[in-house]
């Protein structure tokens, strides 16, 4: 397997890392347009061709180490898939490494969110997405990309940012208090601080591509018009980078086109730029310390610690 952008062995090897990214090849629930479980492959080949110098943090977050992980693969069922994920996700967290992932589709959301929320007190899941993704089931399954968040709405604090689509009975599930709709953030100068405002310490970032604008980042498998700019979305990120502790992330929903590699790069360059906040910001030798709750991990003790090496 090659190392993440391409760095070098010495920052590749998991015993010297600190940060895991986990690659989730998965489309199995999506309805529109096909092509999710091929993101990870388009983003790690555009991250080859980065450069690994961050300009705005004066860094190199790589030489931190990033572990590139086996792919997560497809399973026999969409709830097969979520357990697969929430166990390796889990393994990783007990290693006390940053753990970060790329889907693949935003399903695999669901296992990463309960990994995080087993480990971690009072979690909030910042979730930047187009969709609401509230439905309880969808197409027969609790674990479909419909319902990425629906889980999180019931155990967590989730706060929801970018939303501009969705059907009418996820508003019976909604917290219209910590929703922030993109056509009203189009008008409110104060919609970062008041999001923040609102987490707990401890949060998670799941971010569903399709929150940015189509016309920066079209190779997504629903696309809606009215998104967030790039320089907005760093705005906000680096933000809560600042303020809180962010205790993992994953990307989804890049739908790679051939044709047209913008995407990809963006895509690449947003799970750069998110790990530069993390480590860089301080300037200081990052010690990630996992904060566990003994409660919740008492409750699911069946994990497997495998060997990852």
């Amino acid at each position: 397997m090659n190392n993440y952008a391409g760095i070098p062995n010495e920052y590749a090897k998991l015993d010297k890392s600190g940060i895991v990214l986990i690659p989730v090849p998965y489309d199995g629930t999506s309805t529109w347009q096909k092509g999710a479980d091929k993101g990870p492959k388009a983003f790690l080949e555009a991250s080859e061709n980065m450069e690994l110098y961050d300009i705005e943090t004066d860094s190199e977050v790589y030489k931190n180490g990033i572990y590139l992980a086996p792919e997560v693969l497809e399973k026999t069922s969409p709830e097969a898939m979520v357990e697969e994920v929430h166990r390796v996700v889990k393994a990783f967290i007990n290693k006390k490494k940053f753990v970060t992932i790329f889907g693949g589709e935003h399903s695999v959301s669901i296992g990463t969110i309960r990994a995080f929320n087993e480990s971690f007190n009072n979690l909030t899941v910042l979730q930047l997405d187009a969709h609401a993704d509230l439905r309880k089931t969808y197409e027969g399954s609790s674990c479909n990309h419909a319902c990425a968040v629906y889980e999180a709405s019931q155990t967590t604090n989730l706060i929801q940012v970018g939303i501009r689509s969705m059907d009418a009975v996820e508003k019976t599930v909604m917290d219209p208090d910590k929703v922030f709709f993109a056509q009203d953030m189009v008008n409110d100068d104060y919609w970062m601080e008041n999001a923040i405002d609102l987490m707990t310490n401890n949060v998670f970032i799941t971010i569903d591509l399709d929150v940015l604008d189509p016309s920066i980042f079209p190779s997504t498998g629903t696309p809606e018009p009215g998104g967030l700019l790039w320089y907005e979305t760093l705005e906000f990120l680096k933000k809560v980078f600042q303020e809180k502790n962010v205790v993992g992330f994953d990307i989804v929903e890049l739908c790679p086109n051939k044709e047209d590699k913008a995407s990809d790069f963006l895509a690449a360059k947003l799970y750069y730029k998110m790990l530069s906040y993390k480590f860089e910001l301080e300037k200081e030798d990052f010690e990630f310390e996992v904060e566990f709750s003994e409660e919740k991990i008492n409750k699911n003790n069946q994990f497997e610690d495998e060997d990852y090496e």
